[in-house]
């Protein structure tokens, strides 16, 4: 457990794992020289071949293109795929094996002094492989392989072909020891795919079973015909949905003139009772002539009313309003008034009567209606007739129609049948010359190459690698080590991780510790730390335990008695309660393997653990602190002893000297 913070620690970090590194940089850099001398060369011979768009090519092929509704094609298929499928397939990888196995087992030996201790490795490998594989053959653990089989898969694994996205160019290579033999066994593999394609995807016999099926609809097609021109004879009728047709639509004509026909006998029958009622309510005559005179009795009213007020005016020059004889001619005028508002202005002098015109204009409105009801009912009647005929009809057309319909699909289906066999039968016949012809799509545009230059290894490439992989791959051993170090080297995380605080880190010393300005300031913390008034007035029992024996806890509490002296303190070895101004300090290491270190710590009133920086891992400390904190809920402090600083002094010179040129 170390803390990366700067620079510093990094070069901590790489000199903790010096050892791992240099170990990881030799091992890799051996690695990589042997491989560029001793790993087998291989070769690479390539070709390619165009896939031009054909037959073999399209979507669909000829006897299921003509069917697309029962055949859904994906609209985003490489046909390339199927190209290369077949070209890698076993029939054909095998086939080249048996080819070339004489061929491939008395290649001859290289020449060369690593060439030939990379062959007899070779040897060596394969016998001890030839052994193993009995081995397991004869535990049954796998079945026996013939040499074709075991050459035909390992001329697989080496083949490789692919096209780029759009292409319709296949780039197919082959890697081998020897590239005479790399180039004859690409030429061979091509050789043998264009003929195991072109006997796979023949299709001779296309041609015989189009010319038997386009016979057979013919056939069907008179047959079905006969039987439909038949039962068609039946009817009286040139086609049955026609037919149907014509029914439904006069049916329906006639149903909405039976509707309206209803209708209109419905309310005619309404209107000839309403012109009866009105002809009754009407009087037989009306005047036509009628003389008016005024009303002589209302005219003398008038005259005398007339000749009263101006008598009254007269009076009124002698009297007064309320004189009697006044008053008297008053009532005598309202009474006149009275009479004339009574009487009428005009009087009746005589009158001519004649027949009512409305009433005779309604009995011959009433005399037509009823000639119109008779016509609508006898109309009515041939309607229903007719209706019923037709309903006849419809209902005999309807029995037979499932029948016509029936033969009708059967027809449209031998009649398409014919139509699509005789278009594929011409399509066959072209395909069977094709495959007669060994004519196909595939052009091989760049034949098997021959490539004397290794593809690998890259020996000069691999040892101009070599060093600097080396050192890359030490970089990574020491970051894996560091992410699996459990050691605790300082103190940097040791609180945040285990809630304890950190009293002091004593550095490794080597002679006298008190020369040391580092040693001596660590103590001098650890001192500060301690609570000097309780020693004073009570006293002070401080214990120092480790996980396991060897952590420094007698050497620290040697060093931290002689500094409490020097500080005018009394001390103490030892265990039992401190006096006043006494400082009694208890050594209780081996934690872990010593029951009696528990009985000395139970009187301290510090309790502060030991941990050797390097030697102690996060889980013993982890243990200890658990035991600790069960044994007596508390750990005052932790003390990390013999921390080092793996940086050497003249890698920090040497640092100190750059930063002050720049």
């Amino acid at each position: 457990m170390i803390e990366i913070r700067t620079f510093r620690d990094l070069l901590r970090l790489f000199f903790i794992f010096l050892r791992e590194f240099r170990l990881a940089v030799i091992l890799t850099f051996a690695v990589v020289v042997l491989g560029a001398f001793l790993l087998p060369t291989s070769y690479e011979s390539s070709a390619r071949l165009l896939v031009k768009p054909g037959r073999d090519t399209n979507t669909l092929p000829i006897e299921v293109a003509d069917r697309q509704s029962i055949v859904m094609p994906a609209t985003q298929r490489d046909p390339i795929l199927d190209e290369e499928r077949l070209l890698t397939g076993r029939p054909i990888s095998r086939q080249v094996a048996e080819r070339y196995l004489e061929q491939l087992a008395n290649a001859p030996r290289p020449v060369g002094f690593f060439a030939n201790i990379k062959y007899y490795i070779g040897q060596a490998i394969g016998g001890v492989v030839e052994l193993a594989r009995d081995a397991v053959q004869l535990l049954g653990l796998t079945e026996e392989q013939t040499p074709v089989d075991r050459l035909a898969t390992k001329l697989k694994k080496n083949f490789s072909v692919t096209h780029a996205p759009g292409s319709s160019v296949m780039e197919i290579s082959f890697r081998w020891s020897d590239p005479s033999v790399a180039q004859s066994v690409v030429q061979s593999w091509v050789d043998l795919y264009m003929e195991e394609r072109t006997r796979a995807l023949s299709r001779r016999s296309l041609y015989d079973f189009y010319a038997a099926q386009s016979e057979a609809s013919t056939a069907d097609i008179l047959k079905l015909k006969k039987g439909l021109a038949t039962r068609l004879d039946e009817l009286g009728a040139i086609g049955i949905e026609a037919h149907l047709q014509n029914l439904s639509e006069r049916i329906n004509q006639l149903r909405s003139d039976r509707f309206n026909t209803r209708r209109l006998i419905s309310s005619t029958e309404g209107s000839l009772a309403t012109l009866d009622q009105q002809i009754k309510s009407l009087p037989a005559e009306v005047r036509t002539v009628r003389e008016m005179a005024l009303n002589p009795i209302h005219q003398d009213l008038l005259r005398t009313l007339n000749a009263k007020r101006a008598e009254r005016e007269d009076l009124l020059r002698t009297f007064t309003e309320s004189a009697p004889p006044v008053k008297s001619i008053d009532e005598t005028i309202a009474s006149l008034e009275k009479r004339i508002a009574v009487e009428p202005a005009n009087v009746q002098v005589s009158q001519n009567q004649a027949p009512n015109p409305i009433a005779e204009r309604l009995k011959s409105n009433f005399m037509d209606q009823q000639s119109d009801l008779a016509r609508l009912k006898a109309q009515l009647v041939r309607q229903e007739e007719q209706l019923n005929a037709l309903e006849k009809d419809r209902t005999k057309a309807l029995s037979i129609e499932p029948e016509l319909a029936r033969m009708q699909r059967e027809l449209d289906a031998a009649e398409k049948n014919f139509v699509l066999y005789n278009e594929s039968l011409e399509k066959a016949r072209i395909d069977r010359e094709l495959d007669n012809s060994q004519i196909s799509n595939i052009a091989v545009i760049e034949q098997a190459t021959f490539n004397p230059s290794r593809v690998f290894p890259k020996s000069l490439l691999m040892i101009l690698l070599a060093l600097p992989l080396s050192v890359l791959v030490g970089f990574l051993v020491v970051y894996l080590c560091y992410l699996l170090d459990q050691r605790i080297h300082d103190g940097g995380r040791f609180a945040d991780k285990f809630g304890i605080p950190l009293w002091t880190t004593l550095p490794e010393v080597i002679g006298d510790p008190h020369s040391n300005s580092g040693f001596v300031a660590a103590l001098y913390r650890l001192y500060g730390l301690l609570p000097l008034d309780r020693i004073e007035q009570q006293g002070l029992v401080i214990a120092l335990t480790a996980a396991r024996r060897g952590e420094g806890v007698s050497f620290i509490i040697s060093h931290l008695q002689r500094l409490l002296e020097e500080r005018g303190y009394k001390t103490r070895v030892g265990e039992g309660p401190a006096l006043p101004g006494e400082v009694v300090l208890v050594d209780a290491s081996a934690l872990l393997s010593n029951p009696q270190a528990f009985v000395s710590l139970r009187g301290a009133d510090l309790v502060a653990l030991v941990v050797e920086a390097q030697q102690s891992n996060v889980p013993t400390v982890a243990h200890a602190i658990g035991v600790l904190n069960t044994a007596f809920s508390k750990v005052d402090g932790v003390i990390i002893n013999r921390r080092r600083f793996e940086v050497p002094d003249r890698v920090l010179r040497v640092m100190a000297k750059v930063r002050g040129a720049v």
